[in-house]
């Protein structure tokens, strides 16, 4: 299987790809600088240079030619003001849509936020951001892709747990990137999936087996 990450050098998808071509895969990163290459090269995963704010439909459809699914794990970061909140998080992931949709790679998997069912209004930057991700999770839900939506909890770098609490609603807590990662791994893996929205946060279920309920 082909991969490529938006939002290659983020910390989930160095995660994703160091998982994902341990396993055989190929990995492309999505990257906007060349100090960045190195970095995915660690993990085994080929680079692709694409500044997501600038490029438009054509550069992001020759960037995914091939590959076989599409992961949007980008964002704006936590340092960002709102506006960055639109032109990442809700425009780049519809370009990556579009250029899906343009390309013929069918499977898309989202790495969204908790808190987008209902995102808050007002103007502080991280309610620009849920209503931002909202955005975008229902732009791709609209699509004929074969989507699945990831709403992942607080995030947290301590090491993978292996175990989570999955489905489409969980009480609010924390969750490892790391974790998170291994669920967008059997996600990509597991054509089930397709067409699910998940929040995550850590708990007691193994991950293949919290896959395998989300699809029962």
């Amino acid at each position: 299987m082909h991969i490529v990450i938006a939002g290659g050098h983020g910390q989930i998808a160095l995660h994703l790809s160091r998982i994902m071509s341990g396993r055989g895969h190929q990995v492309s990163g999505l990257i906007r600088s060349e100090d960045q290459r190195a970095d995915l090269s660690e993990v085994g995963a080929e680079s692709v240079l694409l500044d997501l704010e600038a490029a438009d439909a054509d550069e992001y459809a020759t960037a995914i030619a091939g590959a076989d699914a599409v992961v949007f794990a980008a964002g704006a970061g936590p340092g960002s003001g709102a506006a960055r909140k639109e032109t990442v998080d809700y425009e780049a992931a519809v370009k990556l849509r579009d250029a899906a949709l343009r390309a013929g790679v069918d499977r898309y998997v989202m790495v969204s936020a908790m808190g987008t069912d209902d995102p808050p209004e007002g103007d502080d930057v991280f309610e620009v951001y849920l209503r931002a991700k909202a955005r975008a999770d229902e732009a791709v839900m609209d699509s004929d892709l074969a989507w699945t939506i990831v709403r992942p909890g607080r995030l947290t770098d301590d090491p993978a747990t292996g175990t989570v609490s999955l489905a489409r609603h969980v009480d609010r807590g924390a969750v490892t990137r790391e974790d998170v990662a291994l669920v967008l791994a059997a996600m990509l893996t597991e054509p089930r999936t397709a067409g699910h929205i998940a929040e995550l946060v850590g708990g007691p279920i193994p991950i293949e087996q919290a896959i395998a309920d989300l699809v029962s």
